[in-house]
């Protein structure tokens, strides 16, 4: 390919980070690359994001990348809309860094180690909610910002703790200041945290055979697809009280003459938060063919235990 990729991000410390992994590895390859920095309205605002919508983050980049300013769209997947854009194609879901949440805890602490009446930020009511069920007395409170604002919330005493991705940390080189990764039975994750989208435009085949020769990992992508179809499912979008995290697991299969073998499944747990703070949780396993029926058969169980009243604010 003779032509240099212009790959448009978002202008934060994190985006930034995430995009140079994408073009290190096209560069790799031998592409040419350029890095162009869109803004969007998320970045111009400093409304709650429930407030400024869905897609807040992406619809600039998106929009630039239809219209042939950009070659390339790199987004933080859970920030992307469930539906899709017909006018660009998710060629690559790069390999995920770990979705798990994160604490940043003055004094090294865990969320164990916090007493009662501790205050604990974060701007996602799925994390939110999934502190209050734990019972520990602490108080949650709302914060927006960069991660650097966020860690210099504890750090300046105006915090006793916050909650972030860990996936974020990592990427800007800040895994230093973890006291806690906390574990998926006390916290999911939001659906397709740490995993990137790589878009471009659907017909530009040979841009798109060049991301996913080059970025896509299978096992990353249909996780992801898993996750997102049940939070689509339960027609929430990505501002909704939604945790749900998805792997692929070896697992044993006996065939009819009574062989035993090896086999990839894929393992899907989901919660969905009422506005109550009551904490529906279920999980199921299938086959990796079939993610985005797995993440619909999720949602259909969750709103059989009552996920139907869902639809408030949230990550």
């Amino acid at each position: 390919m003779n032509r240099t990729l212009r790959i448009g991000t978002r202008g934060s410390a994190l985006a930034l980070a995430q995009t140079g992994t994408v073009a290190d590895a096209l560069e790799r390859a031998g592409a040419q690359v350029e890095i162009i920095t869109v803004s969007t309205p998320g970045d111009q605002s400093s409304a709650p994001i429930a407030e400024i919508g869905v897609g807040v983050f992406t619809s600039a980049l998106r929009d630039a990348l239809a219209n042939g300013e950009v070659d390339v769209a790199v987004h933080s997947f859970k920030d992307l809309p469930t539906a899709g854009d017909p006018r660009l194609s998710l060629a690559a879901v790069p390999l995920r860094e770990d979705p798990r949440d994160a604490l940043v805890a003055r004094d090294g602490l865990t969320l164990g180690e916090l007493p009662p009446g501790s205050t604990v930020g974060t701007g996602s009511p799925r994390r939110a909610a999934q502190l209050r069920a734990l019972g520990l007395g602490l108080e949650v409170v709302p914060i927006r910002g960069n991660v650097d604002t966020r860690l210099r919330k504890v750090v300046d005493g105006e915090l006793d703790a916050v909650v972030l991705a860990r996936a974020g940390l990592a990427r800007i080189g800040r895994l230093d200041a973890i006291t806690e990764v906390l574990d998926p039975l006390q916290m999911l994750p939001a659906p397709a945290q740490g995993a990137l989208a790589v878009e471009c435009r659907v017909d530009d085949v040979d841009v798109e055979h060049l991301l996913q020769s080059t970025l896509d990992d299978p096992a990353s992508r249909v996780a992801v697809i898993a996750e997102r179809a049940m939070l689509a499912a339960l027609e929430a979008g990505c501002s909704a009280p939604v945790g749900a995290l998805a792997e692929v697991v070896e697992d044993l299969d006996e065939s009819a003459a009574g062989a035993v073998r090896s086999v990839l499944r894929l393992s899907l747990r989901g919660v969905a938060a009422t506005p109550g703070d009551e904490l529906l949780r279920a999980s199921t396993t299938g086959e990796t063919t079939a993610a985005e029926q797995l993440g619909r058969a999720l949602a259909a169980e969750l709103l059989d235990l009552g996920a139907a009243v869902l639809g408030g604010p949230g990550e």
